[in-house]
C-alpha cells in the first residue's frame, strides 16, 4: 500500500496575519519640506535638519485643510503573510501602492490555511448596507472549524494528487480555496496609507464610519502601527482630523 501524496504533509491551520516593515523612507519632516517648497524653494531642504515637532501645526493644517500632496514624499514597503481573499480585497486600493505577491504558477505552494478563532464575529444581522457581525455560539465556531479544516485537507490532497501526476502548478492550483495563506509585498506613502486604513479600519476617531471585513482590518492595524512609529506626528494629525485621508 502506498502513501497519498498528503500523508506526510504538515497541514497548518492559522488565524492570525503577520505584517513586516522591511524597508522605509518615511518621517514627518519629508511632510514639512515637500509643503514648504510652495514658499521657500529650495530653502525647504532646511526642513530635513530641523525637528519636526517644531512644526507639528504645519502638519496639522495640511491634514485638516486636506492639502494631501505632502504626504506623498514618502515610502514603506510591507510584507505581508494573509489569506488569499485578503489580497483580493487589497488589490481594490490601486492609487499609490505596489504589489508583487508569491504565484502559484512558480513555486508549489505551501499548506496553510486560515481558521478564525473564537474572537471572529460570525453571524450577520440585517440587510446589506445595515448589517452588523454578531458573536457566534460555540456549536458554531466548533462546525467552522472543522468543515473548515476538513475541505482545506480534501483541497490539499487534491493539489498533491495532481502534481504527483505531473499535472502543471498553475492547473494544480485551481482546486485551493482562498482560505490559503499567501505573502505579498505592498509599497505604498503615507497619503496612499491613510485611504486604506480609513476604509480598512473601525476607530472610535473616525469621522465617517467603514464596514472591514476583519481579516483586512488586522493587516490594517498592524500596519498602521508601523507608520504611526515612522511619523508619529502625521499619524496624530489623522487622528485629530477624523482619520480621513487628506
Amino acid at each position: 500500500m502506498t502513501d497519498t501524496p498528503t500523508e506526510n504533509v504538515k497541514i497548518d491551520f492559522r488565524s492570525d496575519v503577520t505584517v513586516d516593515l522591511v524597508k522605509s523612507a518615511a518621517g514627518d519632516s519629508d511632510v514639512l519640506w515637500a509643503a514648504r517648497v510652495s514658499t521657500a524653494g529650495e530653502q525647504s531642504l532646511e526642513e530635513l535638519q530641523k525637528d519636526p515637532e517644531r512644526s507639528k501645526g504645519l502638519i496639522n493644517y495640511l491634514m485638516r485643510d486636506r492639502h494631501g500632496s505632502p504626504f506623498e514624499h514618502n515610502s514603506m514597503t510591507f510584507f505581508i503573510s494573509a489569506p488569499i481573499f485578503v489580497f483580493r480585497e487589497f488589490m481594490r486600493h490601486r492609487v499609490g501602492w505596489s504589489y508583487n505577491e508569491e504565484s502559484g504558477r512558480y513555486r508549489e505552494l505551501q499548506p496553510v490555511f486560515y481558521v478564525p478563532d473564537t474572537s471572529r464575529k460570525l453571524v450577520q444581522e440585517g440587510r446589506p448596507g445595515k448589517y452588523v457581525f454578531v458573536d457566534g455560539t460555540q456549536e458554531q465556531h466548533d462546525v467552522v472549524s472543522r468543515t473548515m479544516e476538513e475541505s482545506y485537507r480534501t483541497a490539499y490532497a487534491t493539489y498533491q494528487e495532481m502534481l504527483a501526476a505531473g499535472v502543471a502548478r498553475e492547473v494544480a492550483r485551481s482546486v485551493l480555496p482562498v482560505g490559503l495563506f499567501s505573502s505579498m509585498y505592498a509599497t505604498c506613502n503615507a497619503r496612499s496609507l491613510m485611504h486604506f486604513l480609513g476604509l480598512r479600519t473601525q476607530h472610535e476617531l473616525a469621522a465617517v464610519p467603514s464596514f472591514p471585513q476583519r481579516e483586512i482590518e488586522m493587516v490594517g492595524e498592524k500596519m498602521e502601527e508601523h507608520w504611526a512609529r515612522l511619523m508619529p506626528l502625521t499619524h496624530a494629525a489623522f487622528n485629530k482630523n477624523g482619520r480621513v485621508a487628506p
